[in-house]
């Protein structure tokens, strides 16, 4: 008998990947190279009833693909992917598993933690290497076709902003609106609420250039969390790397939309978007976690699995599992949606959470690896910004200033050496790199200072607040017995542990954020700023927040009104970043004489107004960097025209008489103290070889002026 063929099914094509709506039908392509049929399930309008399954009919270079009439954009569906199940072999195919396409663009509902979503049976003898009968379908989000069209108004897509321009703010989407009054209740915590003009004005008027967001794909909350009352609340537990997360839409059944307005609004209000994404990865864990999407779809091809015991998964990341990026087709999948964020969504550039697992080969780090070329001869990625966190949890993690030139890496040498500085502990040496772009990192292959992102404080650790007020974390509400977190923090808290009324304290906690602001934003590199640090946001000393959905995180913006004084200040540093180019260098300076142009583009000054001599490195704390306005600023062997500007470091904790440096025929203007509350600084001309009482603790800034 002739099996009947449904009249809407075609072979369709094998590319794109994904769901792909043409007007007539929809195109569905998935790729797995061990599994032996693809079925799509299609359900109705509330996600709820499986109203067809079809058996995708081609296999085209490991491609399962078919093509259905009729199917509309809005139509919730999911895959059943056959194949063996031996975990001993790294296969665990189970069709009574209702996945979830790697390529879907919008993801609708939410997870239920039930024990039919595990591929295996919970609590059996065998444990995962049982095989689970029961249907995931109603506990699991379910994927959903999308119509790409969208009226950009006019933009014509990305502008992207020079590296040497950028000032990058990391800010949270729901925690920055979510207690924002300025921002309508209903649209608080939301793409909605970040892309109101409010608040995008609030962001450029601080003077930043980039926002960069904490994960917004598709994510999960882990049910260890949900049953302690917690969420994962950062979202670095991606499950979709194409699909916004609705859980930051106002409407959900809107959130592709939503998110292109927000970036829409970001980009008029003459800003950059860059995403943190989180390609390491899954949400789906280790070989106990649940079958939601990649494991069954191919968990060999996904995964990297421990080679003689492919039941097993290589844990690099400290999440249960690491994405295989050795794999032709997992390259092409983060590229590909790489490319969409950037070509479909507009956004400007990306950072890569634990970017070392991405340049992992089996043999180790490699920054030649097949990802970082795949990148490299990209035309759409050489043009995004691509920032690396260059380290990640496996042997040879740690890899700052190891990834290939067009990239950026954060920089937690600056982090350390500047909190340790301030602090009292370390001395001008452990300064000097830091403060240039750390060229000691940075400066091969061509590669530049803007290379390098400097930062004090991100997502991950202490506010600046938390800096200066906690000795120790306090990550109690964690639920993990405040074991969680770094207990290394450079912190220290003046006297009192948290909050305090002691106007002493007060004192030298406002001059210490002031004075590690400064050396942030007027430091050569590319400076990162995390969202309320210029307004003094604390989260009660936690600094590992990532599973704080509530107060501890959401920014409090009534810290803004009664800090003002600092958020001018941060204004105020933006704005001399952008007046004094020499601050902000396409080209590495350095102290070696340059008799073709009679010049030294940097000196290294002691309090005695002269040039450092070796035995100061070890000892001081108060010291000055004159940077030299006349330094080339190409390649070009020509002068500069630019202002030369002194700064001066007093991390010793009295008054230090420096010596302002002899300079002919001109005076030094003083531009910024930090021993000063306000942005607003009276200017003081000072004449060459004067001397003054730096305060202890404190930063200032001169420049040369003429006579």
């Amino acid at each position: 008998m002739v099996p009947q063929l449904n009249p809407r099914l075609r072979e369709g094509s094998p590319y794109p990947r994904g769901a792909t709506w043409d007007g007539k039908g929809v195109n569905f392509s998935l790729f797995s190279a061990h599994a032996t049929k693809v079925e799509v399930c299609l359900f109705d309008r509330q996600g709820q009833v499986e109203m067809e399954r079809i058996t995708l009919p081609e296999y085209t270079d490991q491609i399962f693909h078919g093509w259905i009439a009729d199917v509309q954009p809005g139509q919730f569906y999911g895959y059943r992917v056959y194949g063996p199940y031996e975990p001993d072999a790294g296969h665990r195919f189970n069709p009574n598993k209702l996945l979830l396409d790697p390529y879907a663009r919008a993801h609708a509902g939410d997870l239920q933690w039930n024990d039919a979503v595990f591929g295996y049976t919970i609590g059996h003898k065998d444990g995962d290497l049982s095989f689970d009968t029961r249907d995931s379908a109603p506990y699991v989000p379910k994927c959903v076709v999308i119509d790409p069209n969208f009226d950009w108004r006019g933009q014509s897509g990305r502008n992207p902003l020079p590296w040497d321009q950028s000032i990058i703010y990391e800010a949270h989407v729901k925690g920055y609106t979510q207690k924002n009054p300025l921002v309508p209740e209903g649209l608080r915590g939301t793409y909605a609420g970040m892309a109101r003009r409010e608040v995008l004005e609030y962001i450029r008027l601080l003077g930043v250039t980039s926002i960069e967001l904490l994960p917004v794909h598709s994510f999960l909350s882990d049910n260890h969390l949900l049953q302690k009352g917690l969420k994962n609340y950062w979202g670095y537990n991606t499950i979709g790397f194409f699909a916004p997360t609705p859980q930051y839409a106002s409407d959900r059944a809107e959130t592709l939309r939503e998110f292109k307005e927000m970036v829409s609004a970001i980009h008029d209000a003459g800003l950059e978007v860059i995403l943190d994404v989180v390609y390491n990865h899954t949400a789906e864990g280790n070989e106990c976690g649940p079958t939601l999407s990649f494991r069954g779809i191919d968990n060999q091809s996904y995964y990297r699995l421990v080679p003689d015991r492919p039941r097993y998964y290589i844990n690099d990341t400290g999440t249960g599992n690491t994405v295989n990026l050795s794999h032709r087709r997992v390259i092409q999948m983060v590229t590909d949606s790489l490319r969409y964020w950037a070509d479909e969504m507009h956004v400007d550039g990306f950072r890569f959470d634990l970017g070392t697992i991405l340049a992992r080969e089996p043999n180790g780090f490699d920054n030649q690896s097949g990802f970082l070329k795949a990148c490299s001869q990209d035309p759409t990625l050489e043009t995004v910004k691509m920032i690396a966190e260059p380290w990640d949890c496996g042997p040879g993690g740690y890899q700052v200033g190891a990834f290939p030139p067009g990239w950026a890496e954060w920089n937690d040498r600056f982090r350390d050496n500047v909190r340790g500085y301030w602090k009292g502990n370390l001395f001008a040496h452990d300064m000097a790199a830091r403060l240039l772009g750390s060229p000691d990192l940075f400066d091969h292959q061509g590669r530049k200072p803007w290379s390098c992102v400097n930062f004090i404080t991100a997502h991950d650790g202490f506010t600046l607040n938390d800096c200066v007020s906690y000795n120790a974390k306090h990550n109690q509400a964690n639920g993990e017995d405040n074991r969680d977190g770094s207990s290394d923090n450079g912190s220290y808290n003046y006297g009192v542990e948290g909050p305090t009324d002691n106007p002493e304290i007060v004192k030298i906690r406002n001059r210490q954020m002031r004075n590690m602001l400064a050396t942030l934003l007027l430091s050569q590199g590319t400076p990162m700023l995390l969202a309320g640090d210029e307004f003094a946001r604390t989260q009660r000393g936690n600094n590992n927040a990532y599973c704080q959905d509530n107060d501890i995180s959401w920014l409090d913006w009534s810290l803004l009104e009664r800090n003002q004084e600092l958020v001018q200040f941060v204004t105020r540093l933006t704005t001399l970043r952008r007046q004094f180019p020499i601050l902000r260098r396409g080209r590495f300076l350095t102290e070696a004489y340059n008799s073709e142009l009679d010049i030294k583009e940097l000196t290294w000054v002691n309090p005695t107004g002269n040039e450092m001599e070796s035995a100061d490195w070890d000892t001081a704390r108060c010291f000055g960097l004159m940077l030299d306005g006349r330094a080339r600023p190409t390649g070009l062997m020509k002068r500069g025209e630019d202002a030369t500007l002194l700064l001066v470091f007093n991390a010793w904790h009295d008054v230090v008489e420096f010596t302002l440096p002899s300079v002919s025929d001109q005076h030094w203007c003083l531009l910024l103290d930090t021993e000063f509350e306000g942005a607003d600084l009276k200017k003081q001309l000072f004449a060459p070889c004067q001397r003054l009482a730096v305060t202890g603790r404190s930063f200032l800034l001169f420049h040369l002026l003429p006579d």
